[in-house]
């Protein structure tokens, strides 16, 4: 679903979009993460650290898990109201700026938050134009430049 509606000056801009990035995991990747998790549980264990060397098994279970699932198609909605992505309403007061990345394989919205705790809201933009969703928040938030943060590129790249 992708449209662009018009009611009496309010407009609002919809799509659909993956909730994140997936890269299918191999035999390998999953023997990968179980030798480097047994292998630091080990460390943990002659470091006479049982309770560290737990954590990072659950750990990493979990996030082996995770990892493996698929991600969800979601809604996303840019309104005179804020912005709603799958069933998460932000409104523009709690927003503070955004901007449209493009010079990567996939286009995405970077808008900083001004909540302390999740700091940026990553939106793919798929079977839409950039420039139209650029026009859109420009109504609402200034644009400033924005890069991913580190952490969110380096999992990607790990497949995470």
């Amino acid at each position: 679903m992708v449209g662009m509606e018009n009611f009496n000056g309010l407009s609002k801009l919809s799509w659909q979009a993956s909730e994140y990035l997936y890269k299918e995991k191999t035999a390998d990747w999953y023997w990968i993460v179980g030798i480097i998790t047994v292998s630091v549980a080990l460390i943990a264990i002659i470091l006479n650290n049982v309770i560290f060397a737990i954590l990072i098994i659950v750990s990493s279970f979990t996030l082996s898990l995770f990892a493996s699932k698929k991600p969800a198609i979601i809604d996303i909605e840019i309104s005179n109201h804020g912005v709603t992505v799958g069933k998460t309403h932000y409104v523009y007061k709690d927003l503070d700026s955004f901007w449209v990345e493009t010079r990567e394989n996939y286009p995405k919205i970077l808008i900083k938050s001004k909540k302390v705790l999740m700091p940026y809201i990553i939106i793919f933009i798929e079977n839409f134009s950039s420039e139209e969703v650029r026009d859109e928040l420009l109504k609402y938030l200034p644009e400033e430049e924005h890069i991913e943060p580190f952490l969110e590129k380096l999992l990607l790249y790990l497949g995470f």
